[in-house]
């Protein structure tokens, strides 16, 4: 079983599908029999992604690529003229461009705007240029919003990365709410977050995959298995981190808001052997 909006001859546009989890869902759909549109910056990358992905399509002309920038409004929109220009319709809205390298809460200013600007800018204009299309069309269809770990448990660090998220997390929750309340619609919307996976923005200085880390490959394929089961929280486990541990701590996280402890208090000193005995099942 598959979700119903995966199916061969319909549309699917993956955002920031030059490398990465992108790439690896837009060679699944076009495996599927999906026509297939790759949506990224202009440029080496994605001309090498189109050619990739042609290949796991049974009739080439089915797979085709638009530069985008998704924080340009218009770009988007430009985007989905071209795909209903050429398939008629889009049965699947992948939002997954992203970018890390945020900062602090009181530094980079200019860092901020950047990935505010891709990583959920970028998410808002794609849901507010295809959503009432794809419910106008009345069939079965899917937006599936690429979120993150880290924009529920909200590790210190990168803050900037971690509020993009946490917005994509709540914009996607609303979007399902809204959608639900919609008559006869059959769009449905999913939040997809991955575990450690080996792309682009993990690397780093590594050129071969950290054994707790999935592939791009692994996180397509419970993605898959998640829509069909109507899933709308995919929260993928890695090879070090299960769903048990997972929910520990986003339990934890949430905790602190319900008994008033500092906020983040996972990585507070105060608290560090009590947040041990909890992962442990010890409280």
């Amino acid at each position: 079983m598959s979700h119903p909006a995966l199916a061969a001859g319909r549309t699917a546009v993956v955002m920031g599908a030059a490398s990465g989890i992108g790439r690896a869902a837009a060679r699944r759909f076009a495996g599927l029999g999906m026509n297939v549109c790759l949506a990224d910056l202009e440029g080496e990358p994605l001309e090498s992604a189109i050619k990739d992905v042609a290949k796991h399509a049974a009739v080439s002309d089915h797979v085709f690529g638009v530069a985008t920038d998704v924080s340009d409004l218009d770009a988007v929109e430009r985007l989905r003229d071209a795909v209903y220009g050429r398939f008629g319709e889009v049965a699947v809205l992948m939002n997954n461009a992203g970018v890390g390298g945020g900062a602090g809460a009181y530094q980079n200013n200019d860092r901020w705007r950047r990935l505010l600007s891709i990583n959920l800018w970028g998410v808002i204009n794609a849901v507010q240029t295809f959503t009432e299309d794809m419910v106008a069309q009345g069939s079965p269809c899917a937006i599936i919003n690429t979120g993150s770990k880290q924009g529920i448990t909200n590790p210190p660090g990168d803050i900037a990365y971690n509020v993009t998220k946490s917005g994509v997390k709540t914009l996607t929750e609303g979007l399902a709410h809204q959608l639900r309340n919609v008559p006869g619609c059959q769009v449905t919307a999913h939040l997809l977050i991955p575990g450690f996976t080996f792309t682009g923005m993990t690397r780093g200085a590594r050129t071969e995959k950290p054994p707790g880390a999935w592939t791009p490959e692994q996180v397509v394929a419970f993605m898959e298995a998640a829509l069909a089961k109507g899933d709308f929280y995919i929260l993928c486990p890695d090879n070090d981190v299960t769903r048990a541990m997972d929910e520990k701590r986003m339990a934890w996280a949430m905790g602190d808001l319900i008994e008033n402890r500092p906020a983040l208090s996972r990585w507070h000193p105060d608290f560090e052997a009590a947040f041990a005995k909890f992962m442990a099942g010890e409280s």
